[in-house]
Parts: C-alpha cells; structure tokens; sequence
C-alpha cells in the first residue's frame, strides 16, 4: 500500500465577520463533525482580528444564534456578532420621538 487515505468528509464551510467598514468572508474546509468554534479558530480570523473572544462572542449560522460546540453541515455560514453599541430598542425609541425625517431642499 502506498499510502492511508482518509475517511473522513470534508465540509465546505464560510466564516464571516462584519466590521463597521467592510466584512471579512472566509470560505474553508473542514472535517465533518466540526463544530461552529472550530470554523472560527481554523479560519484565521483571531490572529487577524485579537478583538474577537471566543469566550464571549456570540456566533450564529445563518442569522440564527448557536453555540460554540453547534456541529456544522456543508455549506453553513458561521457568523462571528460584534457586541452592540446602542440598545436596538432604546435607538428606535429615540428615532421616533424625533419624529420623521425631512427631506433636503437645495
């Protein structure tokens, strides 16, 4: 025999992370049986990016929030969340009691 061959499945997977300016999309393979913070650690992001802490970031597949140890299915989109900067309710709030925009006249 010249060689072992392997077994196992590999999954094509993206990982994503949105910054104020751009997003960063990274598609990658990995074994099946990986897990969302696996994608994350394997797909560079963390050396590129120190901010983002797996111990506290959320991560989600497709817009819906997952843990860390959510196994992956090919072709998921594993999403790495920003922590917010306003409370989404308490913006809205504050946008209607501006009342509504008017526009430009020039």
């Amino acid at each position: 025999m010249s060689g072992l061959t392997s077994t196992a499945r590999m999954l094509r997977v993206e990982v994503v992370y949105a910054l104020p300016d751009r997003q960063i999309l990274l598609t990658l393979e990995v074994e099946q049986g990986a897990t969302a913070r696996m994608a994350v650690e394997r797909s560079g992001i963390l050396q590129r990016h120190p901010e983002v802490d797996l111990e506290r970031t959320k991560l989600g597949v497709f817009g819906r929030l997952v843990s860390s140890g959510t196994p992956l299915q090919d072709g998921d989109r594993v999403e790495i969340y920003r922590p917010l900067i306003a409370n989404p309710r308490q913006a809205r709030r504050e946008r209607a009691h501006r009342g509504p925009r008017r526009p430009l006249r020039g």
